[in-house]
């Protein structure tokens, strides 16, 4: 079945929601965005309002299909960033402001949650190999995975989790609000490492999990496909949105799983590096298998009966707007923006300088890190400034960090797949630099393919799961949308080599230090 009316897609990201339309082919035919604030507070917390999400939502989509005069849509499909949770009530509204993928506040719950004798890696032996059997992984001990959140309000605001009765995904809180229906997908939910996830098509949650953890059944969200229909789109949300209502509202997927689709990675093995805020590198593979040295592990994906590994890293582009915010610019000259904008300022100043920035080496762990290590107590810095150190330096070194992190997460991942990933394909605000993608390709040492549009990659994959939830496409026609590929120089090689040793080497001989000064 196709439909000549376009599908409107929504993805929110931490800085914001976009909201496209966009063709069953996915073709972005036009897309608007309305930022949202984020909230950084004292113990490692991280929070938004879920109500300023669903109100910038209805904003960025009213000015689209204002801008567009489409008030008929084929479906309607979602996408949010993971590891988040929304405490709702009875009457579907938010009790809290919701905590995100970046909150650590409930690393002493799953400390506390995961001890035993014999210890492994930090987990009880018998409980690590409950979780890893049932799931295919285990809480991670930095505190920031949502069943993490969950355990951090029933210590500190047991108000909360009392009155709750159900916690959702960024992703299954904005489908409450579009269809009035509480449920997850088997993607969305995997971070509460409460589901039996051996039978691929048959997610559910395991009672073994619920009685070890504590957490009811009864506050969490019933279990569906990515690709099935949640339910018509309700006449409120239809007025919030600008389009007529009725509309089929697809379950959909986070935004680790949607980006894969949306960056055309779907075939095994070919991946998905994306660099937005935060980064990852991830690909579809044909098995169920668990790195829990390097917090990796095949899970579920939003493609029916298949497996996405999945790994993400805490702060890519991030990096980047704290280069201009805090270091750069003084307020003043912040007040007056540069004629083209900082990054293109930035893309001029990293273009200029040598690789290896003169022997600067940045780390970009701001806020901690996931893989491939798992510590919420690492701090970014730069190595090796001296007095000659030029800001265009500073600049192209924040990218190589980024970069080099981003090959210290490959290298694990080519040990897990055991064989090197199949074509890479870059997405996210990141891709955008053609500077940063030849970067990347001269560290990462392979071909980088620079996505069309490779800021609206999460956008577009969760359109065309829609599109796939209502017959209009398929997941084996999905192409990767290639604007230009960047190869790496040979010339290059033996700098960036060296520099990624030493890139190891400071983390290896100061994590302990980072531990002592960062503890709570």
């Amino acid at each position: 079945m196709t439909s000549d009316k376009p599908i409107l897609a929504i993805d929110l990201g931490t800085s914001g929601p976009k909201v496209a339309l966009v063709t069953p082919s996915g073709d972005i035919l036009a897309w608007e965005f309305e930022p949202v604030r984020l909230h950084l507070l004292q113990g490692g917390g991280a929070e938004q309002s879920a109500v300023e999400w669903w109100e910038a939502i209805g904003i960025a989509a009213r000015r689209l299909t204002a801008a567009t005069g489409v008030t008929r849509v084929a479906a309607v499909g979602a996408t949010a960033q993971w590891s988040g949770t929304v405490a709702v009530g009875n009457d579907d509204r938010p009790l809290t402001n919701a905590i995100i993928w970046m909150d650590s506040r409930g690393a002493p719950d799953v400390h506390a949650l995961v001890a035993g004798r014999p210890k492994v890696a930090g987990y009880g032996l018998a409980k690590l190999a409950t979780w890893i059997r049932l799931t295919g992984g285990a809480p991670g001990l930095a505190g920031k995975d949502s069943l993490a959140h969950i355990l951090y309000l029933r210590r500190s605001h047991p108000d909360v989790y009392r009155s709750a009765s159900v916690f959702l995904e960024p992703k299954d809180y904005i489908n409450l609000r579009l269809t009035g229906v509480r449920a997850a997908s088997f993607d969305s939910i995997t971070l509460h490492w409460l589901t039996d996830n051996r039978a691929i098509d048959r997610v559910a949650y395991a009672q073994q999990l619920l009685t070890l953890t504590g957490i009811e059944r009864v506050k969490l969200p019933d279990l569906r496909r990515a690709t099935d229909i949640l339910g018509p789109l309700t006449p409120e949300a239809a007025g919030h949105l600008g389009i007529e209502p009725g509309a089929p509202v697809a379950v959909g997927s986070s935004d680790i799983h949607s980006a894969a689709i949306g960056a055309g990675a779907v075939r095994d093995y070919d991946a998905n590096l994306y660099v937005g805020t935060s980064s990852w590198f991830v690909c579809h593979v044909p098995f169920k298998r668990t790195d829990l040295f390097h917090n990796m592990a095949s899970l579920p994906s939003a493609i029916p009966g298949k497996y996405l590994l999945t790994n993400e890293q805490e702060c890519a582009g991030a990096c980047l707007t704290f280069l201009r915010d805090n270091l750069l610019f003084a307020d003043d000259e912040l007040a007056t923006p540069l004629p083209d904008g900082f990054y293109a300022a930035l893309n001029r100043m990293a273009a200029r300088e040598a690789p290896g920035s003169g022997g600067l080496i940045f780390t970009p762990w701001l806020y901690g890190e996931r893989t491939p290590v798992e510590d919420h107590t690492l701090r970014g810095g730069f190595h090796n400034l001296s007095l000659t150190t030029s800001r265009a330096q500073i600049a192209r070194a924040v990218m190589e960090g980024v970069a080099y992190n981003m090959r210290w997460l490959r290298d694990a991942v080519r040990r897990f797949l055991r064989r090197s990933p199949g074509a890479v394909i870059m997405t996210g605000g990141g891709a955008q630099s053609a500077v940063w993608c030849q970067i990347f390709a001269d560290v990462l040492g392979c071909p980088i393919h620079q996505a069309t549009h490779p800021l609206l990659a999460n956008v577009r994959g969760a359109a065309l799961i829609a599109a796939v939830a209502i017959g209009s496409q398929s997941f084996n026609r999905i192409q990767a949308p290639v604007a230009a590929t960047f190869h790496p120089r040979r010339e290059h090689r033996r700098i960036y080599d060296e520099l990624f040793r030493v890139f190891v080497r400071i983390y290896r001989q100061n994590r302990d230090i980072y531990a002592h000064l960062n503890r709570r």
